[in-house]
């Protein structure tokens, strides 16, 4: 008896056969790429491999302030608009909470940026300096020789002046351009818009009137 196949069973049944075939190409296929792939990530490095999968370090808000986790970022070193960022924290703030650090490096930054002030950080940390007394920032016109006795204090600060200078850090001070310590008073802080407290800093915005009305 023989057998006859219509047209769509014979194309049916060569379909079944090749199947079988197209598979264990495709499966041999499938190996070599795993294969070449192991190979590529074997011939990359661990190291390269976990920048590869690591979150990226000082994204802004992942700054934590915490002496333990700014001890773990890299060595800070930049240009002299860093120096004089980490100057001026390590002699104004170095015995503050590491948020008060940021938060001082922050007006610092916003004078910079507000047009009334000069227009980089050494210009704002220096104006005034010469005239005993009568700087912005006391240490920079008191008379005594600046030595930076702590090491450790100045390496600490000068990543705050880093990440700030990077901007890299999350606001904190609303604005302010102002600041003094609660054992003092000024006068301007009675007519300025205070906008924080971080530990011993009480933080304001100028509110460009004169102090004297």
């Amino acid at each position: 008896m023989r057998l006859f196949l219509s047209t769509a069973s014979f194309l049916l049944l060569s379909l079944m056969l090749m199947v079988p075939v197209a598979a264990h190409a495709n499966a041999e296929k499938a190996e070599e790429l795993a294969r070449l792939e192991t190979n590529g990530l074997k011939s990359a490095g661990a190291k390269r491999l976990k920048s590869f999968v690591s979150a990226p370090k000082g994204a802004q808000g992942d700054v934590k302030f915490s002496k333990a986790w700014l001890d773990a970022q890299p060595r800070a070193n930049g240009s002299s608009e860093w120096r004089c960022l980490a100057e001026a924290l390590y002699f104004e703030a170095r015995g503050e909470t590491v948020k008060g650090q940021f938060a001082v490096a922050e007006v610092i930054k916003n004078r910079v940026k507000s047009g009334r002030f000069p227009g980089s950080f050494c210009g704002v940390i220096h104006q005034g300096t010469g005239k005993k007394y009568q700087c912005q920032f006391t240490y920079t016109c008191d008379g005594n020789k600046e030595v930076i006795a702590e090491p450790k204090a100045f390496a600490r600060v000068a990543k705050v002046a880093k990440y700030t200078i990077d901007g890299k850090v999350p606001a904190l001070t609303n604005g302010a351009t102002h600041y003094h310590t609660t054992a003092v008073r000024p006068r301007w802080s009675k007519v300025y818009t205070r906008t924080a407290q971080i530990g011993v800093h009480l933080f304001y915005r100028h509110t460009w009137r004169s102090a004297s009305n």
